[in-house]
This record gives structure tokens, C-alpha cells and sequence, in this order.
């Protein structure tokens, strides 16, 4: 009699197996709906991470005090330049990494972190926009004839300019 009621407890009546079954897809089922809620929050929990991470770049340089401007004279080592400032003074400065390093060469210019004075990033080359606008400028073959109207400025024009460049030793004689 024992054997027998151990025999009735190992086989399960067919309902309480089915029962069994069906609670454990159940629970299998909310087992893969809870992972991929987990995965999903992962994967927003990353992106908040690096929307943050922009945002406090964002406000850094945003609450940062300007910049010096500075020219770079030479290289001394891979990390350390000689660089002189908009202001006059000439300072050895590292660079910051995400600066590239080969575009650091002679004569190139560079923002200078006030505090630190550390290249924060290379800058592009200082054009007057008006002397930019020249170097465009068409002279055209407009002649002092076609101007009319003119001869007195024309005469003053050639005695400033012209003369000086035609007969400088005028001037050098009379000391000018």
C-alpha cells in the first residue's frame, strides 16, 4: 500500500500534468515578455546615456569662457607645440586628443583654451573678407580717358600712386 501511494504521487493525474503544462508556457511566455522589456529598457537606457552625455558637452561649452586664438610656430615634441597668441606672448602648450596633430604645422591657427592654453581644435585661415573680395574683383580695361568728369582726381591719383612707383628717385632725393 506505501508503493502504491508513492506510484499515485510520481504519476500525476492527467489534469494536475496539464495544468502543470499550461502554467509553465504561461510562465515561459512572461519570461521572454519580461527579457525583451529588459532588452528594450536597455536600449533606451543607452541612448539617454549618450543624449546626456551631449547635453553636458553642450552646456560645458556653452558655460565656458571664450577662447585665445593663436598661431603655432613649431612643434617641440608629439605632444607640446610653441604657439603664439593673438595677444603677442608665445607659450608651449600640449594639445587636446581629439585635435589631429599632423594638421599642426607652421603658421596654422588654433583655438587656445583661456584656463589651460591647450589647443582645443585647428582653425581656418584668417581672410580679410574685403581683400578676399579683391583677389575676385575684375579690373576690367577701364582706361583714365573713360572716366569723365574726373581730371582732378585722376591728377591727384597719378601724384600719390603712379609717381611714386614710376619715379621714385624724386622722392628719394627730396627725402620721402
Amino acid at each position: 500500500e506505501f508503493l502504491r501511494s508513492v506510484a499515485a504521487m510520481a504519476e500525476p493525474a492527467p489534469d494536475a500534468r496539464a495544468t502543470a503544462l499550461r502554467e509553465y508556457r504561461q510562465k515561459l511566455l512572461q519570461h521572454k515578455e519580461v527579457e525583451a522589456k529588459v532588452r528594450s529598457m536597455r536600449n533606451e537606457s543607452r541612448q539617454l546615456k549618450r543624449d546626456y552625455e551631449k547635453t553636458e558637452d553642450d552646456l560645458k561649452a556653452l558655460q565656458s569662457v571664450g577662447q585665445i586664438i593663436g598661431e603655432v610656430l613649431r612643434q617641440l615634441d608629439e605632444e607640446k607645440f610653441i604657439v603664439k597668441a593673438s595677444s603677442g606672448p608665445r607659450y608651449v602648450v600640449g594639445c587636446r586628443a581629439k585635435v589631429e596633430k599632423d594638421k599642426l604645422l607652421k603658421g596654422v591657427r588654433v583655438a587656445l583654451d583661456m584656463t589651460t592654453l591647450t589647443i582645443m581644435r585647428v582653425l581656418p585661415r584668417e581672410v580679410d573678407p574685403v581683400v578676399y573680395h579683391m583677389l575676385n574683383e575684375d579690373a576690367g580695361d577701364v582706361s583714365y580717358s573713360s572716366v569723365g568728369g574726373l581730371a582732378e582726381q585722376i591728377r591727384e591719383l597719378r601724384e600719390v600712386i603712379e609717381l611714386p612707383l614710376v619715379n621714385p628717385e624724386l622722392f628719394d632725393r627730396v627725402g620721402i
